[in-house]
């Protein structure tokens, strides 16, 4: 295996930074900078060499705070390569200090991946973004922390994304990716700061993570197949959200979530799905809840068919989306509202295949109640409160 290290030193206010590469016959090669310099430039020439090794290769930032403005780590490579941040990493507070049309770490068209070491990737959001949220940085020029893009057979663990400026992790494209051991660290008021976004993917594992942002902790965008979370801690957050579908013509199915044993504290949703009114068509199917525990949370199971967010659409029309095949089994906690269960389907294309096995959510405010329109779900086992659809 290749390993090339970054070791980064401070002495009488000099920043030295070591490259040791060991391609074949051991070889350092040392580059000097001066403290606060952008490390960024010294990971892409260790990218580039490893990215061209023809055997698996290792890249380690080690312990020490640096900063990084803005890499891109581009396949295909030949080999396995592994990137280790041991480092805490802070990004630019300016957004504009950053290239708007990129994100700030972006891995894209790598097979055998490896994200790991224990790191930090300071986005410090908190520093400027979050409180000029009324004072104009524009979310479309804003950077997300990580965004992996055509990624295959790639592993992301024991990694830290801190006060991201946007979404702390998008992911887009490729195949079995997996975050193990991943944590998500955000205020509750921090903007669009959705923890991991997915789309157009097929197999993603999120487990083992926890999770806590000022938006979805894991949201599922269109063209998603076999999602598992398992072992997922989310909250503060908006929940974990399928959605929202149908804005945009031409979405690709979304087929096959599971999450499963995981648990949601003081958040605004639990397990949701959402769809725009007067949507395009679209599809959600065969989407499984079980063994689930709420604390706290408001809206602890939501079918919201009629998503319109600072009403911003129309609800004169129905959403096309259709919904179906979706189960929820041992789901138990508290409700921090009255509304516990709440499945709104579309009046165009009602829901179908919904099944509602033992829940028990409590609302400390008096007797939790469920809503429901436009769906039949066939009920399994007790239900508190009771979910009663005409």
């Amino acid at each position: 295996m290749n390993t090339i290290i970054y070791c980064a030193f401070t002495f009488n206010f000099t920043f030295v930074l070591f490259l040791l590469a060991h391609l074949g016959e051991s070889a350092d090669i040392k580059v000097a900078a001066k403290a606060g310099v952008d490390i960024s430039p010294e990971l892409l020439k260790a990218w580039t060499e490893a990215c061209a090794a023809t055997t698996p290769s290792t890249i380690v930032i080690p312990k020490g705070t640096f900063e990084m403005k803005q890499a891109l780590l581009k396949g295909p490579c030949k080999a396995p390569v592994e990137l280790q941040i041991q480092a805490t990493l802070k990004a630019p507070p300016n957004p504009n200090d950053m290239d708007g049309k990129r994100e700030w770490l972006t891995v894209e068209y790598v097979d055998h991946f490896t994200l790991s070491g224990g790191g930090t990737l300071d986005g410090q959001g908190n520093v400027q973004v979050y409180a000029a949220k009324d004072k104009g940085f524009k979310s479309d020029k804003l950077p997300n922390n990580l965004s992996f893009n055509f990624m295959k057979n790639s592993v992301i663990r024991d990694i830290t994304t801190l006060n991201s400026k946007l979404f702390h992790v998008n992911v887009f494209g490729g195949n079995n990716l997996t975050f193990e051991k991943f944590t998500v660290k955000a205020p509750a008021d921090s903007p669009n700061t959705d923890g991991i976004h997915i789309a157009k993917i097929k197999d993603v594992t999120v487990k083992d993570s926890v999770i806590g942002t000022g938006d979805d902790c894991i949201s599922i965008g269109d063209g998603l197949e076999n999602l598992h979370i398992t072992g997922v801690t989310c909250g503060p957050g908006h929940g974990i959200s399928v959605g929202s579908l149908g804005k945009t013509p031409g979405e690709e199915p979304v087929k096959g979530v599971f999450v499963k044993d995981s648990k949601f504290v003081g958040t605004d949703n639990g397990v949701r799905i959402k769809t725009w009114p007067n949507s395009h068509p679209g599809v959600v199917t065969d989407i499984h809840y079980e063994n689930i525990d709420m604390k706290d949370v408001k809206n602890p199971i939501v079918i919201d068919q009629e998503y319109c967010p600072n009403n911003e659409c129309s609800k004169q029309k129905p959403s096309l989306v259709k919904i179906s095949k979706v189960s929820y089994r041992n789901i138990k906690g508290t409700s921090a509202t009255e509304e516990a269960v709440i499945l709104a389907c579309s009046s165009g294309v009602p829901c179908e295949g919904v099944e509602i096995g033992e829940i028990n959510l409590t609302f400390k405010g008096g007797a939790a109640k469920s809503l429901c329109s436009n769906v039949k779900p066939t009920l399994t086992g007790k239900q508190v409160p009771a979910v009663t659809c005409k």
